[in-house]
């Protein structure tokens, strides 16, 4: 059985090799050139974040430390001890370090030099989060780029039998929310015409900044369950996979668990569960994103997504948690579609 399960992944990993870390996606639109008043506040913002990051590098605690990395992550030409690289190190050896940080140590690497994600934190992690799911499929990325079947379909099934998924977004947005304050914002941060002012201007660049975690490469895994299920242990694996992530940390996780139990289950019960529970995913997320697009003309709802990132938790139950603060259902009216089918 283990020589057709690495027959079955060497086939799919034939077509899927490919890298599979990557910071969430982003669409193809160019915006529109900015103003110089826009480009002006980009300037002053970027100063501030370097200002806040100069604040926050004299640390020794793991928490500010690691806010302190995703701020300076973004920038250029920083001192090497405020750059990401430095602070992101110390923050993997101060007192309180988790494996949040070792998992943003992942994007500690050099793309150029095919050398992410970072192998030592992913090495790290699989001692640190032997039960996170996350690890074991950002580690079949990895050996399907290697072209090592044995190994992958391993990593399918410490993946299938761990007892969570976590990408760690909502440890990233609990660090940024509460040093994002440790300074005040300069009114050049901010556009005067925006109602929520500094407040609104903190919301967006902490949402903005964690939507930069590192992710496995879950389309990889979907295809390869699909091309596979011709095979009935990995099949199993995968299904059971599914389940996992149906309860995972973020959307993206639970999108993949809800797709897997739709294309792999026999049960055509099951199949269109499946899919009704990704249709109320979509409205969420919808939902949720145009909270955030609010965030900068409401202050009230800009404190209350600082508040909630603060309070910790993952991705999802902070989206579900401002969902149901701001009296949006979590489940669509009967006759509503989703604009776009992912």
């Amino acid at each position: 059985m283990r020589g057709l399960s690495s027959l079955a992944l060497t086939c799919a990993l034939t077509l899927l090799a490919s890298p599979v870390w990557a910071g969430k996606k982003t669409t193809g639109h160019k915006p529109p050139p900015p103003d110089q008043a826009a480009k002006t506040r980009d300037e002053a913002r970027l100063a501030f974040q370097r200002d806040l990051v100069s604040v926050l590098a004299p640390r020794f605690d793991a928490m500010p430390l690691l806010g302190a990395a995703l701020l300076a992550r973004p920038l250029f030409e920083q001192p090497e001890a405020n750059s990401f690289h430095s602070l992101i190190g110390r923050a993997a050896m101060a007192d309180g370090a988790d494996a949040a940080v070792n998992w943003m140590r992942l994007a500690d690497c050099d793309a150029k030099a095919d050398a992410c994600p970072n192998p030592s934190a992913l090495e790290a992690l699989q001692t640190q989060a032997p039960d996170n799911a996350a690890v074991w499929l950002l580690k079949l990325g990895e050996d399907a780029r290697a072209m090592r079947p044995d190994d992958a379909r391993e990593d399918l099934r410490r993946a299938a039998n761990a007892k969570t998924y976590d990408d760690y977004t909502g440890t990233s947005l609990e660090a940024l929310a509460t040093t994002v304050g440790v300074l005040p914002p300069p009114p050049a941060t901010f556009d005067p015409s925006r109602a929520a002012g500094a407040v609104g201007m903190q919301t967006v660049m902490v949402y903005g900044i964690a939507a930069t975690q590192p992710q496995p490469g879950l389309q990889l895994t979907a295809k390869l369950c699909e091309n596979s299920t011709g095979e009935a242990a990995i099949k199993a694996d995968c299904l059971k996979l599914g389940k996992l992530l149906e309860w995972g940390s973020s959307p993206l996780a639970r999108s993949l668990g809800l797709h897997l139990r739709e294309v792999l289950s026999d049960d055509p019960d099951q199949q269109r569960d499946a899919k009704d529970a990704r249709r109320a995913l979509i409205w969420q997320v919808q939902n949720f994103t145009a909270l955030l697009a609010r965030a900068p003309d409401d202050a009230s709802l800009s404190q209350h997504l600082l508040a909630l990132a603060r309070s910790g938790g993952t991705e999802m139950s902070l989206m579900l948690a401002a969902l149901r603060d701001s009296r949006i259902p979590v489940d669509p009216p009967q006759d509503w579609t989703p604009a776009h089918h992912d």
